[in-house]
Parts: structure tokens; sequence; C-alpha cells
């Protein structure tokens, strides 16, 4: 009888290691995604303003439209190095886990 409750014990121990472990990630990766949305909105209503504004062929409109394109991408970039980021940590740790 003792050794099913060490075993449900050890069990128990082992599943909440990991929903602690899952959950971190979750909140980690919604983190990364909230901060990339404000910068893209960000940007999107930087490109608004912009675009409102009427665009001549050699206009400083088209280069700071070109400038803000620039921008944009790399939010996109930011944003998916983020979520690569977090992902990637999280291997690390299991990496360090497995050694020790």
């Amino acid at each position: 009888m003792i050794y099913i409750i060490y075993i449900l014990l050890f069990l128990l121990v082992f599943f909440v290691y990991f929903c602690i472990k899952f959950a971190m990630t979750i909140i980690r990766i919604q983190d990364a995604i909230e901060d990339s949305l404000d910068k893209i909105d960000q940007k999107y209503r930087r490109l608004n303003e912009i675009l409102e504004i009427p665009v001549f062929f050699d206009s400083p409109e088209i280069k700071r439209i070109i400038n803000e394109i620039y921008d944009i991408r790399n939010v996109v970039l930011d944003v998916a190095n983020k979520l690569s980021g977090s992902v990637n940590k999280n291997n690390e740790i299991e990496d360090d886990e497995e050694e020790i």
C-alpha cells in the first residue's frame, strides 16, 4: 500500500512540474505576441497617416513610405525572433535538464 502512495506522489510531482513548465511557455509566447501586435499596430497607424497625404513621384512622402515598409519588415522579423526565441529557450532548458 505504501508503494502505491509513493508511486502516486511521484506521478503527482512529475505532472505538476510539466504543467507549470508548459504554462510558463504559454505565458512567454502570449507576452511576445502581445508586444509584437503593439508594434505592428503602431506602424500600421503611422502608415495610415502617411497614406492620407497626397503623394507625388519624387516626394519625401514616398521615401517615408519606403522607410516605413523597411520598419514593418523589421517588426515582422522581430515577431519571428521573439516567438522562436521563447521556443528555443525552452529547448535549451530541456537540454540542460537532460545533461544533469
